[in-house]
């Protein structure tokens, strides 16, 4: 049985403060990138239980995969058969695009459904969220306004559905604890929540802001500059995902930057691209 963890984006990030477990408090909109940018995991039961990886190198031991980490949680509470998991990244790692967490949440579902296991959906959360942050969210794979550490969910009703998104990837690995070193909590003079229910997109640009950029850009001035063309594509707005270092552009119409032999695509040549349908 297979499934195809998508990637997210981040509309907004503010860093409200540093919380006494050494965590962050943020707010953020997710926004999953369903059908443009995803992963594949596979389970296959088996006489022992072991992940294999291919695709995108994966940095670290396999033993440490959140989606191993899941079969082990759920394995003290069910009885779940020896399986293999094969996992094939296509989701860059440190981008802010949060392929990790969506790989774990994907897996805990198909794991879930394969042995028949009818794993309650409170069940699901509560081993989602002790995998990571993100987790949560992709559970339920729908926008949703995070708080707390990210992991407390309201889901809203942003629908960019009819618009176009372009992705940029220049293989960047951003390191998050250096990300947030850089950036001084705050509280925002202006609602993020309010603004993301209220302000047409054509005014997100001005009011919706990323904290994390802050902090990476000085760091890497390549990232601005991919924002800066981003808006000079006609993008209605751009941003950073996350903390980096992947960056995004909504559209109206239809990108081709993957189009080497056209003048937007060669702006890019060298980085990574997706684009596609926002749903």
């Amino acid at each position: 049985m297979i499934c195809f963890p998508n990637a997210k984006i981040n509309i907004g990030l503010n860093i409200i403060r540093k919380r006494e477990d050494g965590f962050h408090d943020i707010e953020s909109l997710m926004y999953p990138l369903r059908g443009i940018i995803f992963d594949a995991v596979e389970i296959i039961e088996s006489k022992k239980t072991k992940m294999v990886i291919s695709g995108i190198p994966v940095p670290g031991d396999a033993e440490d995969n959140l989606c191993l980490k899941a079969y082990n949680l759920i394995s003290k509470d069910y009885s779940v058969p020896k399986i293999k998991i094969h996992l094939h990244k296509a989701i860059p790692i440190g981008a802010g695009l949060g392929g990790g967490s969506s790989d774990a949440a994907f897996f805990i579902r198909l794991l879930s459904e394969k042995f028949n296991l009818n794993i309650s959906w409170g069940e699901m959360h509560h081993y989602a969220r002790q995998l990571g942050s993100d987790c949560s969210f992709f559970m339920s794979n729908q926008p949703a306004f995070a708080e707390g550490k990210g992991d407390q969910l309201e889901f809203m009703q942003i629908d960019l559905s009819g618009y176009y998104i372009a992705v940029i990837y220049p293989d960047n690995h951003i390191n998050t604890a250096k990300a947030y070193s850089g950036v001084t909590p705050k509280i925002p003079a202006r609602s993020l929540e309010n603004d993301l229910k209220k302000l047409p997109l054509k005014e997100w640009k001005k009011y919706i802001h990323n904290d994390f950029e802050d902090s990476v850009f000085p760091q890497f001035p390549e990232l601005k500059k991919i924002k800066e063309k981003l808006y000079s594509l006609g993008a209605i707005y751009a941003s950073m995902s996350g903390s980096g270092s992947a960056l995004y552009g909504i559209f109206k119409k239809e990108t081709k930057l993957n189009l080497p032999a056209g003048k937007a695509g060669k702006r890019f040549s060298g980085y990574s691209i997706w684009e596609g349908k926002l749903t």
